[in-house]
């Protein structure tokens, strides 16, 4: 070989392995976005009594209306700020219409149903989705934080299917006795890891939990 072609090869060579490496480069970046953006996340936003109730037996919650309207907001502001839709069972739907005012306008809602309901709140979408089907439609839609509202048939739903990656639940200093659990009963045990607790002057302890790392 001439001894002049042998700098080009090896200027040629090197080129390639550039582009090989930017190329490799490149599709790691693709896929590991992919991955990050590939399941939304779903957050458990919750108050629980300390029995694990999270309303009475008739979905009743006005016995949490003791450590409202003090000046404390328990992180709300904040939170909702943080979430792109809103998931609900049909029964907290019912329960947010006695509130007055719709209490989630300006965020996408979807209020899980398998029958007809009349829907008049803007934003609001009627579904009969399962979970998977649901957070497939939340990535298809761009939304990448939900907040699963409730009730517990809906959340125990969610869980099952390992697909809540965050519960923050709101534990308040009352014991109900009997009522609507936190969860619906079902599925397997999930090992949490633990991401912040919050102690606030009303008694309210408001815990942070993260899926394991092994869901």
């Amino acid at each position: 070989m001439d001894c002049c072609a042998r700098p080009k090869v090896a200027e040629t060579g090197r080129r390639h392995l550039v582009a090989q490496a930017q190329a490799l480069g490149a599709q790691l970046t693709e896929t590991l976005g992919t991955k990050r953006a590939a399941v939304p996340e779903v957050v458990y936003y919750v108050a629980a009594s300390l029995d694990g109730y999270i309303a009475t037996s008739n979905g009743g919650i006005e016995w949490l209306s003791a450590f409202e309207g003090k000046g404390e907001d328990y992180g709300y502001a904040a939170f909702y700020a943080s979430i792109d839709a809103v998931l609900l069972g049909r029964r907290t739907y019912e329960q947010c219409l006695t509130f007055g005012e719709w209490p989630y306008r300006g965020k996408p809602c979807w209020v899980f149903s398998h029958g007809r309901m009349k829907i008049a709140e803007p934003d609001v979408t009627l579904t009969n989705q399962d979970p998977q089907q649901m957070v497939s439609e939340l990535h298809k839609r761009r939304l990448p934080r939900a907040w699963l509202v409730g009730g517990g048939e809906l959340a125990g739903s969610f869980r099952r299917e390992g697909l809540i990656s965050e519960y923050i639940v709101s534990v308040v200093p009352v014991i109900l006795g009997a009522g609507i659990p936190l969860f619906a009963s079902g599925g397997s045990r999930e090992a949490l890891k633990f991401a912040g607790t919050k102690a606030y002057p009303s008694g309210i302890v408001q815990l942070r939990y993260l899926r394991g790392v092994d869901a």
